[in-house]
């Protein structure tokens, strides 16, 4: 099963500062039949204006992954870790027992990110944060995986979730392939271009929910950026 959610359909708002799409469930946009996909809670695509950004605010018991695609987010937090985040690069915070932090887009061009959120295997464990730089080469296609809870995965950031985030930087014409697990579910969306998965055509934004699948190919129509989330 692959289903097509087009950007358009997506819940969105606009702060001024902030212009967001949601792809599950946030806020004040509710849909029941998009709550989760698995352990996928939350997928926020983000456009922060320049100076300005989220104040400290806390969480607990959520893997949350931020993913820069342009421009750069710097954070803070309750544990004294700091830190700048810049397009193409990932930071991870576990947010644990509890957080607090704030993400502030100190630079003089818009922030577009993507914020995931993953319910954690185990709560009321000690909050951690981390970012590590992914250079877009090394993905160039094919999948790499940037962030991850599965046994194996030695060299993304770990998260305490049986989950992982994958990208591809993927040429017009090239395809990447990723083989899914029995009982897995995937979630990917084109962060530039435009791709081709079995029947459906996703552009810029989309989301496509994937389950039942043994093997994904993703095609690119056009150069093209591909982030994928793999969830029980």
């Amino acid at each position: 099963m692959i289903e097509h959610r087009p950007r358009s359909q997506l819940g969105k708002a606009n702060h001024g500062w902030l212009d967001t799409h949601y792809h599950f469930s946030f806020a004040d946009y509710h849909d029941p039949l998009r709550m989760h996909w698995g352990r996928l809670r939350v997928w926020n695509d983000d456009t922060i204006a320049a100076h300005s950004g989220f104040p400290a605010h806390p969480h607990r018991d959520m893997e949350i992954i931020t993913y820069v695609r342009k421009g750069a987010i710097s954070h803070q937090d309750s544990l004294g870790n700091s830190g700048r985040t810049q397009a193409g690069d990932v930071q991870v915070m576990s947010a644990g027992t509890g957080i607090t932090h704030s993400e502030f887009n100190l630079e003089d061009e818009a922030c577009e990110l993507f914020q995931i959120w993953i319910y954690p295997d185990r709560s009321g464990l000690p909050p951690s944060w981390g970012t590590r730089p992914f250079p877009r080469g090394e993905r160039a296609g094919a999948f790499v995986t940037l962030a991850s809870g599965i046994e194996g995965d030695t060299d993304a950031l770990p998260i305490r979730a049986n989950a992982r985030l994958v990208a591809a930087t993927l040429s017009a014409g090239q395809a990447a392939q990723y083989p899914i697990a029995a009982g897995r579910k995937v979630y990917l969306v084109p962060a530039t271009g435009r791709i081709e998965i079995g029947d459906v055509i996703a552009s810029q934004g989309d989301g496509v929910a994937i389950r039942d699948e043994t093997q994904l190919s993703v095609k690119a129509l056009e150069d093209s950026e591909v982030v994928l989330v793999d969830v029980l």
